[in-house]
């Protein structure tokens, strides 16, 4: 049988195809037979999700992307100002908000510094606050950008700008754009997998969405109670002998479909019926978790049965060892308007240990020079006071200075880049776009951000669209 590609490449007349098909089939056809992109040379296999080898030479094969979800304060954890806390409790000068939007800071706010303290960690010196004694002894294993910055600064724009490089749904996610342009080196795994502790954020399920890539590229959510991915298991009365005749049949019928009017969601429905009946075997045996040794248990801190950030962490080490291409966290209740002291320390105490964990146990098992280990929120906090002092102080949100961390493949250790000014609200030295962000990633993957393309609605889109920059500080 010949390539699913193949088929397409020899498809029949236009006037043939969009009376076959009608104008909607037709429609979505050609836009797969006029689309160009960085593979268009390859031979296009009939797996969409078979593993591609990237177009240049690169050390990572996989990505832990760790969001937290809300905005961790940088100003607490990563930027440490002296003189933002020798001012602590004065008004903020007025030249330095003056037309300038925020979400909730009312008129003439007062500076707040942090109520923690920082110490030089590791030979890099990298300055890292009290919260996170575990990653501080790790400090020579990651890369610091203190100079990231964004376009919005409400949680659900903000958030789908950080994940698709556009502040509004339907564009496809940077899960969704690796899996597209590399595959997966898992055949029993979705390519992309979602993990989510607490709430989904404001920004919804388009954060792992593929917008309009062909839905096989989308984000698969692994939930922590009942089936972990949603209808994979039998209907009642139906033994797995019974539904993979049910799968092979489909698949005939689906296949005959494709060769007659080549919609790629029909190859995405072939590819998925697969998938699903192959994790009916994997991913019962992924989850258990408790089958790990009593040691790694206690590295994490994990709780076998119950949801956690910690069993999350230690299932995104076992996805990526599975050859899952790109794993995502989300954890909730990083949105400290109030009680910062209390609410970051908690936070911190929770999720500290496990990431920390996760990069040992990657670097102990040979993964952590293959696998880019992301540490982020979606935008920054404020120099300012928000609300009441003391216990009940809080930080706004804050779009144009935040931190963030990157370890592992392909990234040089113990370096920090970007600065910002004394009281830590405006970058200067080293800025860096979110879309210097993704271009980075990417490259440290083996792509070329500016020829993973895809046509739609009759132009060429990109992750970064027409902006980003590789980061060079960054590289190893």
């Amino acid at each position: 049988m010949q390539g699913t590609w193949q088929q397409l490449e020899r498809a029949v007349s236009r006037r043939e195809f969009l009376g076959r098909g009608g104008v909607g089939i037709g429609s979505a056809a050609l836009g797969m037979l006029l689309n160009e992109d960085l593979l268009a040379n390859r031979q296009r296999p009939l797996d969409p999700l078979e593993a591609k080898a990237p177009p240049f030479a690169t050390r990572a094969k996989h990505v832990i992307y760790l969001h937290m979800t809300g905005a961790p304060s940088q100003l607490d954890l990563f930027d440490y100002k002296p003189t933002l806390q020798q001012y602590d409790g004065q008004l903020c000068p007025k030249e330095l908000i003056e037309g300038e939007r925020f979400a909730f800071l009312k008129k003439d706010p007062k500076l707040l510094g942090t109520r923690f303290k920082f110490a030089k960690q590791g030979q890099c010196g990298a300055e890292i606050s009290e919260l996170l004694p575990h990653l501080s002894r790790l400090a020579d294993d990651i890369s610091i950008v203190r100079s990231l910055h964004t376009e919005e600064f409400n949680h659900g724009p903000a958030q789908v700008f950080m994940m698709t490089g556009f502040a509004r749904q339907g564009r496809p996610s940077l899960g969704s754009w690796l899996s597209y342009g590399l595959g997966s080196e898992s055949r029993d795994l979705p390519a992309y997998v979602v993990l989510v502790t607490g709430l989904i954020p404001g920004g919804g399920t388009s954060l792992w969405g593929s917008g309009f890539l062909p839905t096989v590229y989308q984000g698969v959510q692994l939930r922590a109670k009942g089936d972990p991915v949603l209808f994979v298991s039998n209907p009642a009365g139906i033994d797995r002998e019974a539904r993979g005749r049910i799968v092979s049949d489909i698949g005939r019928l689906n296949q005959l479909q494709l060769e007659q009017v080549g919609d790629p969601e029909i190859m995405t429905r072939i590819a998925s019926y697969e998938l699903a009946y192959r994790m009916q075997s994997s991913v019962p045996e992924l989850m258990e978790i408790q089958g790990e040794p009593k040691h790694v248990h206690e590295m994490y801190g994990t709780e076998p049965g119950k949801a956690s950030f910690a069993n999350n962490c230690l299932l995104a080490r076992r996805l990526v060892e599975r050859g899952v291409r790109f794993v995502q966290l989300y954890d909730q209740g990083w949105d400290h308007h109030r009680g910062l002291p209390g609410g970051l320390r908690r936070k911190c105490d929770e999720v500290d240990k496990p990431i920390s964990a996760l990069l040992v146990d990657l670097k102990r098992r040979g993964l952590l020079n293959e696998t880019l280990v992301i540490f982020g929120g979606e935008f920054g906090r404020t120099p300012m006071l928000q609300g009441d002092g003391g216990e009940h102080a809080g930080r706004d949100h804050h779009k144009d200075a935040f931190s963030m961390w990157i370890a592992g493949g392909g990234i040089k250790p113990g370096v920090t880049v970007g600065k910002t000014d004394e009281l830590g609200y405006h970058i200067v030295e080293d800025p860096l776009h979110i879309n210097d962000l993704h271009a980075t990633i990417l490259h440290l993957m083996g792509i070329d951000h500016s020829r993973l393309t895809y046509k739609f609605q009759g132009r060429k889109y990109r992750l970064t669209d027409v902006a980003g920059t590789v980061v060079e500080k960054l590289l190893a």
